[in-house]
């Protein structure tokens, strides 16, 4: 019978071929004689295998595999029990397949056809006998059972997908399977008897590659701070390696701002005739991939999701053609790109859309599909496959559109009356081609400029679908204080102040408002510096509301991440920059980075868009390429800068020459076109004695810049940004673990080497809980605009697990109230959470500190002397000289006793320590833990005994001196935390993740 193609790893083993062509196989099993018998050895040890290994489904003794010409990887696309079964099936294959697939020109290609062929078959054969098909295939939830059991993970970590692969260690492959899930990258093998495990979570990964040698043909690299691992032989190494970036970007991002995966629970369930079977969460992440790039191809909002797309072709009026792409449709929009790149685009938002409807179908325009709006415009698509159901999608969505239109007093007909000016709105669905961008090229007439802007950027589809909401932001922030609005107030004067409409308060009000209205409404960001440049320039050519919806589309979508308290969207930009620097001018390359110059001039460039560092009627002219083009402007006409200054900068000695040569070039570059009054930039102020540069010509300049750098497409640079963020967010990690370190190195006895590696295991343990869930919110926890020492926070259920792998007092029951008991005295504001130095101090004085200190810590934890002794009894259960610390611990009791001090403690109830563990713990949480508006920790009542009479008493007894005064190995307890954390198991490996069988 036919089967759904299925990975074989091992061609030959145990199988014997009897036929083959270029695509195909078919093999007999060893033992299965094709004469009716077949024995001897051979037959005996696979007859063995096939009970014992697999004795819940017998294998079939004959089986048909198809390899792609210069694949290493097969499929099972057919099994017989007979010869007469798997000879028909061969015969079809021949007869039907083999010539088709000689057309083919690519692997990808030839995959495809075959799988959607044979799942074709397998899915008529089950709708004609009736068989129903489940979501999720059996074998998938055998792997996540698999998953969670061989690598210790809890239920809450979700399996994505995996994968056979090869995993390098030196010169030796180890054939296994790599399973990808939301946090974690492992690897599992066993083969002849050894079993080897890989964990890498994807926070620690510093890089991604994919490329090829001729030792490995598909090859994926992932590097870690201390390792590099090597994975090749994908069955489809493009898709394994498109899911490993996007869940090294949702690692990221979790890094960035706290903004973890969130399954969508609203995707559609699998659909019978789908071209294969994958998991919900591989679905929701493709949907989101897909979603993304829809988004980013026509700057459609940030909550815009696709719903399907299918190839087709437009009637373009102004040249009498058709032009053949593909049609996009979701909830809110219809959208159109040729395949020819650049030659037309067309967005359609739905709220503009009057009818829909089928045309009659010709031989010149098959399945047409007509589209009209609201100025009177009509769209004409043809050659669409499956056409009744897409009018049926597009006609739901416009349902929901037009209850919210209606809901919100429609809409468009506001806005109309807003910009009074019905020419415009037709613009909205207007053709967008390659002319439309030369004509930018060329320069935008200032009264145009507000218009396009919002129309290019698509801040036009925001502004129109929320009316009301920027008036509402202005109310609720106006009159409040904080930090954003305070660096704000800082920065108004200083925002084009030599320009006429920033002299006034007229002008610095408006600025006022956008700025602080986007503040409140995006706090991840608040306020940055050099948005006050750009929105005093949106300002200039665009109503206020619409400057802010403006500034929306740049720091939310068009600027992804510049704008945020740490500039990353900038500093990977900056990164991407020097890569196509190396690749454009390579002649300059190594100048510009022994002077150190691009971070310096990519940042000011880059974060302004060339607005602080050109002369302002110059620089609104790449503001208007920015946003008709998006970001690929700025890094050709960054290149094409450099390149025109190759000569001079190559002669400069230092920086700070460099720098003077880009900055005078800059300054002379004059739009001759502008009907502005020129408006002086600040460097030339600076330098006026000097002998005025050759003027150059913004138009000349940014044509320039498309002959020589025009190849560099969005999608290449997406692809860079990848590689490059991965490194930039790792680096400022880095730098908060160093600035960490250096703060708190001389309040401690430990060193710097065992500081790092406890702030990793610190910060892990706050991932850990965000992963799969804690006692408290993720942003209470983890704050990036908080000093270095407190961005990292932990709770009770963390401290706890911490406490248990690395104090030398944490053995026995008694763990859990030992660790409450510090826990408390280490968090001093009472917030039920301590920062690094609160734990780095606790941790020095039980593990570094001298005699004196640890027993005074001891001292401090305890409200009760009984309390202390139950607590001194538990810490010797698991020691060599167990009966000799009780001894003397009932010693120092008795002579503590004798002072005759303590006897009115007596009539206190101590804790029940005899419970178990679990009920201790409890009991100890309900103790300390109430409600933070109600909470009070137990009044500690006065000692009836002194810390000097608890010491003295203590240092009579030799075994408690030498117990508490004996060296602790700090970094043998992270090494062996570590491994815990990672495995489950104390395991010592020189490497943070590598299991010791990897190293065979």
């Amino acid at each position: 019978m036919w089967v759904n193609p299925e990975e074989v790893l091992l061609a030959n083993a145990l199988w014997v071929t009897e036929r083959a062509n270029p695509y195909f196989i078919l093999q007999r099993r060893k033992g299965h004689g094709g004469d009716g018998g077949g024995g001897g050895l051979a037959g005996l040890l696979v007859g063995t295998l096939d009970v014992v290994l697999d004795s819940s489904a017998r294998v079939a003794p004959y089986r048909i595999l198809y390899q792609a010409p210069d694949s290493l990887v097969y499929w099972t696309i057919a099994c017989g029990c007979s010869r007469k079964e798997i000879t028909e099936h061969w015969e079809w294959l021949e007869q039907n397949l083999l010539q088709t697939l000689s057309i083919f020109e690519n692997e990808n290609d030839i995959n495809t056809f075959v799988r959607g062929k044979i799942q074709g078959i397998i899915a008529e054969y089950n709708k004609i006998n009736g068989i129903k098909e489940d979501d999720d295939t059996e074998k998938f939830k055998e792997a996540i059972v698999k998953f969670h059991k061989l690598f210790g993970m809890p239920e809450e970590e979700k399996l994505v997908n995996y994968y056979s692969c090869s995993y390098w260690k030196g010169k030796v492959p180890r054939q296994g399977w790599v399973y990808l899930s939301i946090n974690h990258l492992c690897f599992y093998s066993f083969l002849m008897g050894r079993e080897a495990k890989l964990v890498i979570r994807w926070v620690d990964i510093t890089q991604l590659e994919k490329n090829a040698t001729l030792l490995f043909p598909d090859m994926i690299k992932v590097s870690t701070r201390s390792s590099e691992h090597f994975f090749s032989v994908f069955l489809n190494i493009s898709e394994t390696f498109k899911l490993m970036e996007q869940l090294a970007n949702i690692a990221m991002r979790q890094l960035l701002d706290n903004e973890g995966f969130e399954q969508d629970r609203s995707l559609p369930k699998l659909k019978k005739k789908s071209p294969k079977k994958v998991s919900a969460l591989k679905r929701d992440l493709d949907a989101r991939a897909k979603s993304e790039r829809y988004r980013a191809l026509f700057r459609l909002p940030k909550d815009e999701k696709l719903d399907g797309h299918t190839d087709c072709t437009l009637w373009t009026p102004f040249n009498k053609m058709h032009i053949l792409g593909q049609m996009f449709v979701s909830t809110n929009y219809i959208c159109f790109t040729s395949k020819e790149e650049n030659l037309c685009s067309l967005i359609i938002p739905l709220r503009e859309v009057t009818i829909v409807e089928k045309a009659d179908s010709s031989s010149v325009l098959p399945s047409p599909l007509s589209i009209s709006t609201k100025n009177r415009m009509t769209f004409l698509f043809a050659n669409l496959k499956d056409r009744d159901f897409l009018v049926q999608r597009i006609s739901d969505f416009l349902q929901q559109t037009t209850s919210k239109i209606y809901l919100d007093k429609n809409i468009s007909g506001s806005y109309i009356r807003t910009r009074n000016t019905l020419k415009f709105l037709q613009r909205v669905c207007m053709y967008r081609t390659e002319k439309t961008r030369d004509l930018v090229l060329k320069g935008i007439p200032e009264s145009m400029r507000g218009d396009l802007w919002l129309l290019f950027s698509g801040a036009i589809n925001e502004m129109a679908t929320h009316p009301g909401y920027y008036e509402d932001l202005v109310e609720k922030s106006m009159g409040k204080y904080n930090l954003a609005t305070e660096e704000i107030e800082r920065d108004l004067h200083r925002s084009l102040p030599e320009h006429p409409a920033f002299q006034n308060e007229m002008g610095i009000a408006a600025l006022r408002r956008v700025l602080t209205a986007y503040a409140f409404r995006n706090p991840n960001i608040g306020y940055c510096q050099a948005m006050n440049i750009v929105t005093s320039v949106l300002l200039l050519y665009a109503k206020e509301e619409e400057a802010f919806w403006l500034l929306v589309a740049l720091c939310e979508r068009m600027l992804p991440d510049y704008y945020n308290t740490r500039v990353v969207g900038a500093l990977v930009d900056q990164g991407v920059f020097e890569e196509l620097a190396r690749d454009y001018i390579p002649q300059l390359y190594d100048c510009m980075q022994d002077l150190g110059v691009i971070s310096t001039i990519s940042l000011s460039w880059f974060l302004t868009l060339f607005l602080s560092v050109m002369p302002f009627e110059s620089a609104v002219v790449v503001v208007d390429c920015f946003f008709c083009e998006g970001i690929k402007v700025i890094f050709q006409l960054a290149l094409a800068v450099l390149d025109a200054n190759v000569d001079k900068l190559l002669n400069c000695k230092d920086d700070g020459e460099a720098m003077t040569v880009l900055g005078r070039y800059l300054d002379s570059i004059t739009n001759k076109d502008s009907t502005l009054p020129p408006i002086p930039h600040l460097h030339s102020l600076l330098s006026d004695d000097v002998e005025p540069y050759p003027e150059v010509d913004i138009f000349r300049l940014i044509r320039s810049s498309y002959e020589k750098f025009g190849s560099i497409r969005a999608d290449l640079i997406e692809q860079m940004r990848f590689k490059q963020r991965l490194k930039v967010i790792q680096t400022l990690e880095d730098t908060t673990k160093r600035n960490v370190v250096r703060t708190i190195v001389t309040e401690t006895s430990f060193t710097i080497d065992e500081l790092e590696e406890l702030y990793a295991l610190f910060k892990a343990e706050h991932l850990t809980s965000c992963y799969w869930g804690g006692n408290s919110n993720a942003t209470e926890r983890h704050d990036p605009s908080l000093p270095y020492l407190e961005q990292y926070r932990i709770d009770f259920e963390q401290f706890k697990g911490m406490f248990a792998l690395l104090f030398p007092w944490a053995c026995g029951t008694h763990s859990d109230i030992l660790a409450a008991r510090l826990f408390r005295l280490l968090d001093e504001n009472g917030d039920l959470l301590i920062n690094f130095r609160e734990f780095v101090s606790g941790l020095s004085a039980a593990c570094h500190g001298d005699l004196t200190e640890k027993l005074k810590l001891l001292y401090k934890m305890h409200g009760q002397f009984i309390e202390l002794c139950k607590t001194m009894y538990n810490m010797f259960s698991e020691d060599p000289n167990e009966q000799d610390l009780y001894h003397a611990t009932a010693a120092v009791t008795s002579l503590l006793l004798e002072i005759g001090e303590v006897g009115k403690l007596f009539s206190v109830q101590p804790p029940n320590d005899t419970d178990s563990s679990n009920n201790c713990s409890k009991a100890i949480q309900s103790e300390l833990f109430q409600k933070k508006e109600h909470q009070q920790y137990p009044l500690e009542q006065d000692w009836a005994i002194t810390f000097e009479q608890f010491l003295a008493s203590l240092l009579t007894e030799p075994a408690l001196v030498r117990y508490f005064d004996k060296p602790v190995s700090m970094m043998a307890r992270i090494t062996n935390a570590k491994n815990i954390r990672m495995r489950g198991k104390p395991i010592t490996s020189a490497s943070d993740y590598e299991i010791s069988t990897m190293s065979g």
